[in-house]
């Protein structure tokens, strides 16, 4: 039976769409209501902030570019003390080592121990430290020029070095440098002699003998400070 119109009015249009819900004004925007992060929450990305510093520093220092601390006068002028460069390690494993390459090896005198560090923390933060150049390097941490390859004879006579009989033009030395103290030597295979910049005063091949490859850690091939003396290391010069 069909309901009259009346009857449809007060029952309500079931086709037609649902009437729209009644508009609710927003609270007011209040700043302070914002919920800041806790203390603890601060504390542990701060945490992890360093944790992660600390591991690419370590990463880059094992595998890939180390910054050095220049600790003598060595290698003066080229380098003088307190002067950092940085020394990349990837090069020597898919070269050789050259002729003129400034190296940084380790070195441990024969029948001298080698120090460890007494506390484990002060030792981790001063490799932190040398990693980025801002500690000195250990004494067993030198950095010196390659002038002798192996199967290289190397002499000095009258203030010049000699390789192989011939006198090596040396254009990264001081005008005056002299080379004195050598002892004839020809580089036995898986070794390297190496020399300071400043003939004079640096201990070197000419003192403990070639050193075995196996100890470079790595080619110094820039200096970043000062930024008055920053340039590139070549091996000319």
């Amino acid at each position: 039976m069909s309901k009259t119109s009346d009857e449809r009015e007060q029952l309500g249009d079931r086709t037609g769409p649902p009437p729209p819900p009644p508009e609710v004004e927003a609270p007011p925007y209040h700043k302070e209501d914002e919920r800041q992060p806790g203390l603890l929450a601060v504390l542990r990305e701060t945490v992890v902030l360093v944790a992660l510093a600390v591991l690419l520093a370590v990463v880059f220092k094992t595998f890939l570019v180390a910054a050095f601390y220049i600790p003598s006068g060595s290698m003066e002028s080229t380098l003088n003390i307190s002067d950092r460069v940085l020394v990349e390690k990837v090069s020597y494993r898919f070269g050789d080592i050259e002729h003129g390459d400034v190296v940084v090896f380790v070195h441990d005198e024969a029948g001298v121990p080698v120090p460890g560090p007494s506390n484990p923390v002060a030792g981790f933060f001063s490799s932190l430290g040398q990693a980025i150049g801002v500690v000195p390097p250990s004494d067993r941490d030198f950095i010196k020029r390659v002038v002798g390859l192996p199967g290289d004879t190397i002499n000095c006579r009258n203030g010049d070095l000699y390789r192989n009989g011939e006198p090596v033009k040396e254009d990264y030395l001081d005008p005056g440098t002299e080379t004195q103290s050598c002892t004839r030597t020809t580089v036995p295979q898986g070794q390297l002699f190496v020399m300071g910049d400043n003939r004079s005063n640096s201990q070197d091949s000419r003192a403990f003998g070639p050193i075995n490859e196996s100890d470079v850690v790595g080619r110094a091939f820039v200096r970043i400070w000062p930024l008055n003396h920053t340039g590139w290391l070549r091996r000319d010069r």
